[in-house]
């Protein structure tokens, strides 16, 4: 259940829907998923940087 809706939260599908009436909700939750996702590229970058050592 936690798993399922941490997925749906960072699903870029579920990023344009109209769930929310308050919109400084919504922008707030959108720059919460682009700073997850930067978070998680850089995580990937600095894990293939430590194998290629």
């Amino acid at each position: 259940m936690f798993w399922k809706r941490i997925l749906y939260y960072l699903n870029p599908a579920t990023l344009f829907s109209k769930t929310d009436h308050n919109l400084n909700l919504r922008f707030m939750h959108g720059i919460n998923r682009i700073s997850i996702f930067v978070f998680l590229a850089c995580m990937v970058v600095m894990v293939m940087r430590a194998c290629l050592r």
